[in-house]
């Protein structure tokens, strides 16, 4: 079993907001939101997207006062949707977490290559690179849940903290601009894909789900931290692209990004101009802690996931083994070799790391997750709906609103598939197929198990419902029809 009672809402705060990885949104999603989306008015699309999740959150926070199981959102689907619904959401989002960890490998060994060489001298091919770093995430993994989010933590109060001297930095020396929320610099551009592009910057969020087995009175403390994610990476990416974009001038935002598109160095020169050569050095060093830190975080999340599938026997049983200590012990394995091997794949083809790997994996599994949102929270609003409760706002209206907001982000993403992926290729293209692959899979593994294999399909509910035991310990009934 997971080892329980571990996580306070600090704690899995910190392994979210590692997710998110501050700095490393800055340089790419903030920068991406500011060229292709709606430029000046881009921090006005990063806290639009906190509003819609937050809305979401309101109806997640009440679901998961009744649910904590390491499953996260698939677990919410299963008990919303049914168990067919929630198989199609597990699989979804094996899919879309473990592909993001195929990205984070590309990226943290492309920047590994480059910076160190810059810096040292010593230069190791980017595959090696992110083979070792995923090798070290896999080593934390296994100390236990509590150790990474120890680690995760101190990465994540430097990154931020050189976020925060530079927003000051351009406080003092420029102002915030208060026109990159008027309606022209809003409107400019694209608003619809800077929606898109913003809400990739929240990724790792609904990771608070995953890890309510683990959480010291999860009732409490996962309602807790989802709110307390979503706010802090709202000001910490809404604010310090206003920042970004009151330094270069609001009108003049997206045509200076677009010229720093493709060596992704935008936010390196700005520091360097309101904060001097030395502190670009140090924002390089903490870029690639943030990126380990990401890894290591979505690596967290893809285990559980492969965990909970192979607890409910969806996937072979032996991923749902752990180690003393509570950690995962054959999923994390599984889930660091199935990354190897993949991103080993992009390597044989001499594909580039950063030009093809990483938009291709992270666009898709940013999609995927997305996807996974909408689901949860749908599910929400049936699970309250048929058990008909009279907190309309909190059940039905807020979270109703977060899915068509979601739901929306979701068709955007589709229609703009080449944007998110950063690709015209057409396999890249094709990507998305696959989400329509797991629907299809899912009915017809779902029908499998229905038939013949009963008592696995019944386990799809029946293994979330032993956890409801967290209800009573916390002094409070479960739910009537858990």
């Amino acid at each position: 079993m997971l080892r329980s009672n571990t996580l306070g809402v600090f704690a899995i705060v910190f392994l979210v907001l590692a997710a998110v990885a501050p700095l490393t949104g800055m340089v790419v999603v903030a920068s991406l939101t500011v060229a292709l989306g709606n430029g000046g008015g881009a921090p006005a699309s990063f806290f639009i997207v906190a509003i819609i999740l937050l809305l979401f959150a309101i109806g997640y926070a009440q679901m998961s006062k009744q649910l904590a199981n390491a499953g996260g959102f698939y677990a919410f689907v299963v008990k919303g949707l049914g168990r067919t619904g929630g198989l199609i959401a597990g699989l979804i989002a094996t899919i879309g977490y473990n592909f993001f960890v195929v990205g984070t490998i590309g990226t943290s060994g492309f920047f590994m290559e480059t910076i160190i060489a810059q810096l040292t001298g010593f230069d190791l091919n980017w595959y090696v690179w992110g083979l070792l770093s995923i090798a070290v995430c896999f080593l934390m993994a296994r100390r236990g849940v509590d150790f990474s989010s120890k680690i995760l933590g101190v990465s994540l109060v430097l990154e931020t903290l050189m976020l925060v001297v530079f927003d000051i930095s351009v406080f003092v020396k420029t102002g915030f601009d208060i026109s990159a929320f008027s309606p022209a610099a809003v409107f400019s551009g694209s608003l619809p894909i800077g929606l898109l592009l913003a809400a990739t910057g929240y990724l790792g969020f609904e990771a608070t789900a995953l890890f309510s087995e683990e959480a010291k009175r999860p009732l409490k403390t996962i309602p807790r931290a989802t709110y307390s994610a979503i706010i802090a990476i709202g000001i910490i990416l809404g604010v310090s692209t206003w920042a970004m974009v009151s330094a270069i001038g609001v009108a003049q935002a997206q045509d200076v990004a677009l010229k720093h598109l493709a060596t992704g160095d935008l936010l390196f020169t700005l520091i360097g101009q309101y904060l001097g050569s030395g502190f670009v050095v140090v924002a390089e060093i903490l870029l690639l802690v943030s990126l380990f830190a990401a890894m290591l975080a979505f690596h967290n999340s893809a285990t559980r996931y492969l965990y909970s599938m192979g607890r409910a026997r969806i996937l072979p049983r032996v991923l749902a083994r752990t180690r003393p200590n509570g950690a995962p012990a054959v999923a994390g394995g599984v889930q660091a070799l199935f990354g190897a091997i993949v991103a080993g794949g992009f390597f044989l083809a001499q594909l580039s790391p950063i030009g093809v790997l990483v938009p291709a994996m992270l666009g898709f599994g940013t999609l995927s997750v997305v996807v996974l949102q909408a689901l949860a929270a749908l599910s929400i609003v049936v699970w309250f709906r048929r058990s008909r409760d009279s907190r309309w706002w909190s059940t039905f209206v807020a979270p109703g609103l977060g899915f068509l907001g979601l739901a929306a982000i979701v068709v955007l993403a589709i229609f703009n598939f080449d944007i998110v992926a950063g690709s015209n290729d057409p396999v890249i293209l094709s990507l998305p197929v696959m989400l329509l692959l797991a629907l299809i899979g899912g009915i017809v593994y779902g029908g499998y198990l229905r038939r013949r294999k009963p008592a696995v399909y019944d386990a799809l509910a029946t293994d979330l419902e032993k956890f409801n035991v967290h209800a009573a310990e916390e002094g409070r009934d479960p739910v009537p029809g858990f």
